[in-house]
């Protein structure tokens, strides 16, 4: 079932890269009791991905937690270590969190996974966008395939 407005976002453990290695966090610790807009896209280093969804989530990262949000997290179905390096190499530093779901954990709870295997990439998560609160889904984007418009930190600021 595809995640939809108004759902809880589901129970699962992600990483990131703590001062001392890949971290553990659960969804409860990143989305709970808090504002939280969440961008997912198809893979760190790909073009699109690169050259426009995370650069404007990046830029606009202030005039987005100015309206009420306490974090930024950009996810992927890559490992810690692309996601770490991604992040470093897009300046992503505290404006963005960069969260690995190396196996697809969430992606497949949420119901927006796709298969990326005719260009080499496996199963991958859809171009979508979401503001949740207190874990509950406020505002859910998801882009058509091949598309970025709805997802994008412009229209994510607007609909804050």
């Amino acid at each position: 079932m595809t995640l939809k407005i108004g759902d809880k976002l589901p129970e699962v453990t992600l990483h990131i890269m703590g001062e001392s290695g890949p971290q553990a966090v659960t969804t409860e610790e990143l989305f709970g009791a808090k504002k939280v807009v969440l961008f997912a896209l198809p893979g760190a280093f790909t073009p699109t991905c690169s050259a426009k969804h995370l650069p404007g989530f990046i830029e606009h990262a202030a005039a987005i937690k100015a309206k009420g949000v306490d974090s930024i997290i950009c996810l992927s179905v890559n490992d810690v270590f692309v996601m770490n390096a991604w992040g470093k190499e897009q300046n992503a530093s505290d404006k963005v969190l960069m969260v690995a779901d190396g196996n697809g954990d969430f992606t497949r709870a949420v119901g927006l996974e796709m298969d990326g295997s005719g260009f080499g990439m496996g199963q991958r998560s859809q171009r979508y966008a979401l503001i949740a609160q207190d874990g509950i889904v406020t505002a859910l984007e998801i882009e058509q395939p091949r598309e970025f418009k709805v997802s994008s930190a412009d229209a994510i600021l607007a609909k804050l």
